[in-house]
């Protein structure tokens, strides 16, 4: 977790490809007043380069949370928790399965590879910002993240 002024306060890692998507997180954490830090990629490759600081990454902070899209372009969803679960530097960062997929295979799939949570996205506009809300009390507020 990056430190941000104070204890509370994370880097959040957003994955996903949907810009409506994006711009409903981006307005829930300023509805709720969330004040760790979003950053946004839209597809598996940039994801992983991203958690591995490399390519134009180099310079961003290792997340204290991450949001995973399962239906991305280049790298899937289930690939990038796969890697990232399978490498000792990531392991520790939780990884909320944020996506439309309500098929029990994707549920099966993401908790087998070790996803912390998996929450099918509302369509609706109020229903999603309770989601983020509620994601942002329980992993950002409530627990204790690693370091």
């Amino acid at each position: 977790m990056a430190d941000r002024g104070g204890p509370d306060l994370a880097d959040v890692l957003l994955v996903e490809d949907d810009p409506g998507d994006v711009l409903m997180t981006r307005e829930a954490f300023e509805h709720y007043r969330i004040r760790n830090t979003l950053h946004v990629v839209g597809d598996g490759e940039q994801a992983m380069l991203f958690l591995r600081q490399a390519g134009e990454y180099t310079s961003m902070p290792r997340p204290g949370l991450i949001l995973l899209d399962l239906n991305l372009p280049r790298r899937n969803g289930l690939e990038v928790l796969a890697d990232l679960k399978s490498d000792a530097e990531l392991l520790s960062i939780p990884v909320v399965v944020l996506t439309t997929s309500q098929a029990e295979e994707d549920i099966l799939r993401s908790y087998a590879l070790h996803a912390n949570a998996y929450i099918s996205k509302p369509v609706d506009f109020d229903r999603f910002n309770e989601v983020i809300r509620q994601i942002n009390k329980f992993f950002l507020t409530l627990v204790e993240l690693p370091n």
